[in-house]
C-alpha cells in the first residue's frame, strides 16, 4: 500500500487549482457509497484530486485515491486494501476506473457493508451500470453523471470570466437582459463558434492544434477499451459497433430506418438497438426518443445524434453541416439538465412543457404558431426578442 499513497501524493501535488469543474460542488463527498460516471476525457479523475487537496491538503492520511487500472491490483485484491486502510484510520477511500477491475461490485458491496467508518467514492465509464452489476449497489450508491463542458464552463477556462449558471426558465423569461449583460463583457458568437469546434472535453487547453486528433483518439479508446471493459461484448461486434458510429457520423441528424440500418451494419435489429444504447452510454451519441416509447429499450429512436459539437468536427473537420452542429449543440447542453424528447411540430420537446424549434437567424414563426411555450432558439443573433432566443445562451445551464 506504500507505493500507492507514493503515487497518491505525487499526483496530488502536481494537480492543479485554477479551473474545476460545475459538478465538484454539487457532489456530496462524506456520502457512504458516492458513484461518479461520465464519458472519457470530461475530466472525472482531476475532479477528484482537486476535491482531495482542497479538503485534506497535500499529503493527506485519512484519504486515498487509486486507479484500478494499475498494476498492483495484478496481485492484491481491492477488499484488502480497503481493510488494510480501514485499520491505519482511513476515512475515504476513492476508487477510479472500477470497470477495468473483474468483480468490482461485489467487492465494493463488501467494503461498504463490512467498513461502516470509510466513505467510498467510485468512478467509471459512462457505460459502467452500478445497477446491473454483479452485487446490488442501487439502494447504496448515489449516482453523479459529469458531462463535458459547457459553454459557461468553457468560457471560465478560456477567457478567465465566470458566468453564473441559469435555469431554462430564466433563459425563456429574461434572455434580453441576461444576453445584454454577457455581450458586455464578451463577443459571443466569436467564442461560440470557437467552443463548437474545440471545447466540449478540458483536455483541449493543452495544445489546440491536435485537439481533433485526441478526440479521435477519445473515440477509439471508448469503443476498444472502456466498451469491453464495461460490456460482455466480442471483438467483431465492436467491428460493427465502429461501423455503425461511421454511418451515423455521416448521415446525423437523421431518423434512422432500424431494419436498413441493420443490413448496412450486418447485425439484426435487437442487436442494433443494443449497439445504439452502448454508444450512447459511451458518450457517442444522443438517442432522441418519442416521450411515449423512452422507457422501452427497443424503442425506435426519432433521431440519433452525435454527443457534442466536437465529434462532429472530428469526424468531418472541414465544413460540417451548419444544421447538425446547431441542433447537436441544443440537444446535448439540455439534455445534460433536463428532459429532451421528440415533437411533433418543433425539433424538440423540454421536460414535456417547452417546445423549441432550433435554426438561423431568419427563420420565422411558422412552426410554432398556436403552441404554448414554444420558443425559437437563433444561430447567429446577440440579442433575442419574444420568443426569439439567442442558440448560445443556452450554454449556461450548468
Amino acid at each position: 500500500m506504500e507505493e500507492l499513497f507514493d503515487f497518491f501524493y505525487r499526483q496530488l501535488k502536481q494537480t492543479d487549482m485554477s479551473f474545476q469543474r460545475y459538478l465538484i460542488d454539487e457532489i456530496n463527498w462524506d456520502g457512504r457509497l458516492s458513484a461518479i460516471t461520465g464519458s472519457r476525457g470530461t475530466g472525472k479523475t482531476t475532479m477528484i484530486f482537486q476535491h482531495i487537496k482542497r479538503t485534506f491538503g497535500s499529503s493527506p492520511k485519512e484519504a486515498l485515491y487509486v486507479s484500478l487500472d494499475n498494476i498492483w491490483f495484478s496481485g492484491n485484491r481491492l477488499y484488502d486494501l480497503a481493510n488494510d486502510f480501514d485499520k491505519q484510520g482511513g476515512k475515504f477511500l476513492f476508487i477510479d476506473e472500477v470497470h477495468k477491475y473483474e468483480n468490482w461490485s461485489q467487492e465494493i458491496k463488501n467494503i461498504y457493508d463490512t467498513f461502516p467508518n470509510l466513505n467510498v467514492i467510485f468512478t467509471g465509464s459512462s457505460m459502467l451500470e452500478i445497477y446491473k452489476g454483479n452485487a446490488d449497489l442501487s439502494r447504496r450508491a448515489v449516482h453523479y453523471m459529469l458531462n463535458g463542458m459547457s459553454i459557461r464552463e468553457y468560457l471560465k477556462l478560456d477567457q478567465n470570466i465566470d458566468f453564473p449558471k441559469l435555469t431554462l426558465e430564466e433563459i425563456f423569461k429574461n434572455h434580453i437582459e441576461i444576453a445584454g449583460e454577457i455581450n458586455e463583457k464578451i463577443k459571443p458568437l466569436l467564442l461560440f463558434n470557437a467552443y463548437l469546434k474545440q471545447g466540449y472535453y478540458p483536455y483541449y487547453k493543452e495544445d489546440k492544434r491536435f485537439y481533433l486528433s485526441k478526440v479521435a483518439n477519445t473515440i477509439n479508446l471508448v469503443l476498444e477499451s472502456d466498451l469491453p471493459a464495461a460490456q460482455p461484448i466480442e471483438m467483431f461486434s465492436i467491428r460493427n459497433i465502429k461501423k455503425l458510429l461511421w454511418i451515423i457520423s455521416k448521415s446525423v441528424p437523421f431518423t434512422p430506418k432500424i431494419t436498413e440500418l441493420a443490413s448496412k451494419v450486418g447485425v439484426s435489429r435487437n442487436s442494433l438497438l443494443n449497439f445504439l444504447t452502448i454508444l450512447e452510454r459511451g458518450g457517442m451519441v444522443n438517442l432522441l426518443q418519442n416521450g411515449a416509447k423512452k422507457l422501452n429499450s427497443l424503442a425506435k429512436p426519432e433521431k440519433i445524434y452525435l454527443n457534442n459539437t466536437n465529434l462532429v468536427y472530428a469526424f468531418e473537420s472541414n465544413k460540417p453541416d451548419i444544421g447538425n452542429l446547431r441542433e447537436t449543440f441544443f440537444f446535448n447542453q439540455l439534455k445534460a439538465v433536463r428532459d429532451v424528447t421528440s415533437s411533433q411540430r418543433t425539433d424538440f420537446t423540454i421536460d414535456g412543457k417547452y417546445q423549441v424549434e432550433v435554426g438561423g437567424k431568419n427563420k420565422g414563426h411558422e412552426q410554432i404558431i398556436g403552441l404554448e411555450n414554444a420558443f425559437l432558439a437563433l444561430d447567429n443573433v446577440e440579442y433575442g426578442f419574444g420568443n426569439k432566443i439567442p442558440l448560445w445562451l443556452f450554454g449556461f445551464l450548468y
